[in-house]
């Protein structure tokens, strides 16, 4: 009897990479093995509706009840992998399990990046990735709690607008001199602040936090120049590529798996979603890409490759961000731009940003413009290409 195909990952690339070998024909067995409790689910939901208990967990399954069951995919749940034996092709999971495979399909995602902070253990203070971690923040649903929210990137921005629409008090403290300093361009940077502000959100910036301090659970967060009472402290400070089990089997790595324009690991060993990192011939550059479109569309394309029917993956990125009424779609990456043009109307929040090196287009933030992110993606789709 063949090997499996083993995925190691259930979430949004593993379940899709397991759904299209089976819609491209593949027979054989297939073995979805994940260190959750849980079937594949979303994630993007969590800073949102289900942080605020709009949704409940059965709504974040991403297919419905006995779906792997009717197509013979395994789903092994509380399996953490260890280790990868290439040359046996053979995984081995923390309770001493080991899974034969044909190939091989590294979904393991990203996870948030720690802070090495005094305190950053206690009580109270959290990071935000899985469901468990929504459910140890449940105190924020009854609207009464003093929350710092370090880091004032796309995932600390969407959960100070979830929580301040639920009544909570929220600081953000930012290290950089304006939020989404790494991602987006000043413009947009500002066009946030000034959101947050309006809705009440306490924005400090440049902020260096020294310390989470607290007798038995936090209580403070400590700045250099203040202290912020807190009841839950919140570090998104970005996240790192799961791409450990990878390095340790001797697979190239450096911010991520390093893959092939076939999404090509190793020999019979794959890689999709946020811990990869590819060559993009549309940007000249080696990217990684932290979205569902990419873990998506890269879980598709590792599956068909698995398969013998590869296809150069050279996506156009895109993403979105939603907080309050507002709904951010960008397409592309403005990585290398050296000229801005603005559309629309920052101030009634319908507006677009594009980015251009020289007269290429690279990149569109589309500020409540689906239109304009629509055609911005076609846009770049020939103007990179």
């Amino acid at each position: 009897m063949t090997d499996p195909i083993v995925i190691v990952g259930a979430g949004q690339a593993g379940a899709k990479a397991a759904e299209t070998l089976r819609r491209l024909g593949f027979d054989g067995a297939i073995m979805i093995v994940g260190d959750e409790p849980h079937e594949p689910y979303q994630r993007p939901p969590l800073s949102k509706k289900y942080l605020s208990g709009e949704i409940e967990t059965a709504q974040l399954w991403l297919n419905g009840p006995g779906f792997y069951e009717s197509q013979r995919i395994e789903v092994v749940t509380g399996e953490r992998v260890v280790s990868i034996d290439p040359r046996a092709r053979r995984v081995e999971t923390a309770s001493n399990r080991a899974f034969s495979y044909s190939k091989l399909l590294l979904a393991t995602g990203s996870r948030p990046r720690a802070l090495p902070l005094p305190g950053s253990d206690l009580p109270g203070v959290h990071m935000l990735r899985s469901i468990s971690d929504v459910l140890a923040m449940e105190a924020v649903r009854g609207g009464s709690c003093r929350v710092v929210i370090i880091g004032g990137g796309y995932i600390g921005l969407e959960v100070a607008a979830m929580l301040r629409s639920m009544g909570n008090a929220v600081t953000i403290l930012e290290a950089q001199q304006r939020l989404l300093q790494r991602v987006a361009g000043p413009v947009l940077s500002g066009f946030f602040h000034e959101l947050h502000t309006r809705r009440g959100v306490d924005i400090r910036l440049s902020a260096s936090v020294r310390a989470i301090v607290g007798t038995g659970k936090v209580e403070q967060v400590e700045t250099a120049d203040t202290v912020i009472p807190a009841d839950l402290v919140l570090i998104a400070a970005g996240s790192i590529a799961n791409d450990d089990l990878a390095a340790a089997a001797g697979l190239s790595v450096g911010d991520g798996i390093l893959v092939d324009e076939t999404c090509r690991a190793a020999d019979d060993i794959y890689a999709a979603g946020d811990c990869t990192r590819f060559f993009s011939r549309r940007y000249g550059r080696s990217i990684r890409l932290e979205s569902v479109q990419n873990a998506t569309d890269q879980a598709r394309a590792a599956a068909a490759a698995m398969l013998g029917a590869w296809d150069i993956y050279d996506p156009v990125p895109w993403f979105w961000s939603d907080q309050y009424d507002v709904k951010l779609q960008i397409a592309g990456l403005n990585l290398g731009h050296d000229r801005t043009e603005v559309s629309g109307d920052t101030g009634i929040a319908s507006f677009a940003l594009s980015y251009f090196a020289g007269d290429r287009l690279l990149c569109v933030d589309a500020v409540n413009a689906p239109r304009e992110h629509m055609l911005a993606r076609r846009r770049i789709a020939t103007a990179t290409g």
